[in-house]
């Protein structure tokens, strides 16, 4: 039976989407924005744009003081946050009911009046900022280059997910003020967002409230760029291996998979979850309950919109045990599985799991927001949160093993094994 959240939606004349899921459980409304701009947006040689004005975008605009954003949501009981992914660029506020009008007006002085503060100094200073959280949060800890290495094997040159959100420091050093200007024009305006509000408010009020403070923006962006024809899976195996100062060695596999939006990308994700991902799943029982070479073992599906998403499977090898003889337990699970598929109860217990952090995540009013302003910019229908369980509940088994036979078997994947550094 599907979900029943309260979904109202409209679109405001300058191409706005705004959204409001009425909940009034407590005195306070939870707001999402969306904006489809993320790093696989960016050009060459210009990469890292989209994170910067992440921070940006908190650094003051044409009516607003440097800091006076958050401390000014803050004096009023409220609290914001922004995320930058390959697809998209976030910015979720939540406040007492009350200040709502305040949270709104400041979302549409920054979506709208932004680049009076972005002036060469606040540029200097917010670039360096990135450049010290790149430092601190990839560079100086163990396996933070991960991801990056394992985009890059998996993805081509050339195409948008071959580099990370973070971007290239190089590039960020080089952009020009001019640089960030254009790119904000180019992707920040209400033709690329999607506005949600869940909260103690009637979706009247909330479309009413859009219109006062943001109905004003024009939109100047650039058309959406057209999305790419899939990958297939890699023709061949890939693989990099890198000796560094880390706790343990650790494998990991990245498989391309099939489009967030593709119907196989749920059959892979359920896949993944029988066989890394639970305590039941089959590299569990066997790594680490059985033969004792592994300490821990993961696995996740990137949903991605870009024609093709990214598969990681994540094995941290047992101190003293030969990373090779734990690959080759792997490589002969993913064959298994690929030819036999998940047992009902892997099947089972990777539904449940989907349905349990499904339910967690909604039954918050910020990651509520956030799911909504996703369904709606990602899948063009912000009720999907309340048909997701049952299209995962509807993947056969079969259609399970199809896909992972397809997609999640040795010789599709890029391999990139951390060894520790001799003592």
């Amino acid at each position: 039976m599907s979900l029943q959240f309260p979904i109202a939606q409209t679109t405001l004349d300058n191409g706005l989407r705004v959204v409001v899921s009425e909940d009034h459980s407590v005195p306070n409304v939870s707001m999402s924005l969306w904006v489809d701009v993320g790093s696989r947006h960016e050009q060459p040689g210009r990469t890292g744009l989209a994170h910067l004005f992440e921070h940006l975008m908190f650094e003051g605009s044409e009516l607003v003081e440097e800091g006076e954003h958050m401390s000014l949501l803050m004096s009023h009981g409220g609290r914001a946050n922004a995320t930058t992914s390959f697809d998209r660029t976030a910015y979720v506020q939540s406040v007492p009911t009350g200040a709502l009008e305040l949270a709104l007006w400041l979302e549409g002085d920054r979506h709208g009046h932004l680049l009076p503060a972005v002036t060469q100094t606040n540029l200097d200073v917010q670039r360096d900022v990135v450049v010290e959280e790149k430092r601190q949060r990839y560079d100086t800890v163990p396996y933070g280059q991960a991801l990056a290495h394992l985009c890059a094997l998996v993805f081509p040159e050339g195409h948008p997910y071959h580099h990370t959100p973070i971007g290239s420091m190089a590039d960020l050093q080089a952009a020009t003020l001019e640089d960030v200007h254009d790119f904000y024009r180019a992707h920040y305006g209400p033709g690329t967002s999607v506005l949600t509000m869940v909260g103690d408010l009637a979706p009247e009020d909330g479309f009413r409230l859009a219109e006062r403070y943001l109905g004003h923006l024009v939109d100047g962006t650039e058309p959406r760029p057209t999305l790419r024809a899939p990958l297939g899976p890699l023709p061949k195996p890939l693989r990099l291996e890198l000796t560094e100062e880390v706790p343990s060695e650790r494998i990991y596999l990245g498989f391309r998979l099939p489009a967030v939006t593709h119907p196989d990308f749920l059959a892979c994700a359920l896949a993944l979850d029988a066989l890394a991902s639970l305590s039941v799943s089959r590299l569990h029982r066997r790594l680490l309950r059985g033969e004792e070479t592994s300490s821990g073992c993961s696995a996740s599906a990137l949903g991605l919109r870009d024609g093709t998403s990214l598969g990681l499977l994540v094995v941290d090898v047992t101190e003293g045990v030969d990373p090779q003889a734990v690959e080759q337990a792997v490589a002969e699970e993913l064959t298994s599985f690929a030819r036999q598929g998940p047992t009902p109860a892997e099947l089972e217990a990777s539904r449940a799991d989907t349905e349990r952090s499904w339910l967690e995540a909604l039954a918050t009013h910020d990651e509520r927001a956030e799911l909504i302003s996703r369904a709606a910019l990602i899948f063009g229908d912000p009720a999907h949160v309340n048909t997701h369980l049952d299209q995962v509940q509807s993947v056969p088994a079969e259609r399970v093993r199809q896909a992972a036979a397809r997609w999640l078997v040795p010789q599709t994947a890029a391999t990139l094994l951390y060894r520790k550094e001799p003592v």
